[in-house]
C-alpha cells in the first residue's frame, strides 16, 4: 500500500484511492480546493488493502472510499453531496 500523508490538523481525512481513477481525482481536487489535507491510501492491485477498506467502509468495495475522523462518508458523490448540502465545511473543521 502506498502511503502520502497531509497534516489535517484536529481533523483527520482519508481517501483509499487508485492513481487513474477519474472519481478519485474529482474527490482529491474538492479536499484540495478547500484546502483539506489527507491521508491518501493508493490501493491499486492491493487486494489486501482494499479488503481493509471494504471493511471499514461497511463492505463498499468501490473507490474513492473516504473517511472523516474514522467515519464512512463514502466516495465522490457522497462527497459532493455534502458539499452542495453546505455540511462538509463542518465536518472538515472548516469554519469560512
Amino acid at each position: 500500500m502506498n502511503r502520502s500523508s497531509h497534516d489535517s490538523g484536529i481533523t483527520k481525512v482519508e481517501i483509499y484511492t487508485w492513481k487513474f481513477c477519474p472519481f478519485c481525482i474529482r474527490a482529491k481536487a474538492l479536499l484540495n480546493e478547500k484546502g483539506v489535507k489527507f491521508i491518501e491510501y493508493l490501493i491499486d492491485g492491493d487486494n489486501d488493502a482494499r479488503t481493509k477498506m471494504a471493511e471499514r467502509a461497511g463492505g463498499l468495495r468501490t473507490v474513492p472510499q473516504i473517511f472523516i475522523n474514522e467515519k464512512s462518508i463514502g466516495g465522490c458523490d457522497d462527497l459532493y453531496e455534502l458539499e452542495r448540502d453546505n455540511k462538509l465545511n463542518e465536518l472538515i473543521g472548516k469554519t469560512n
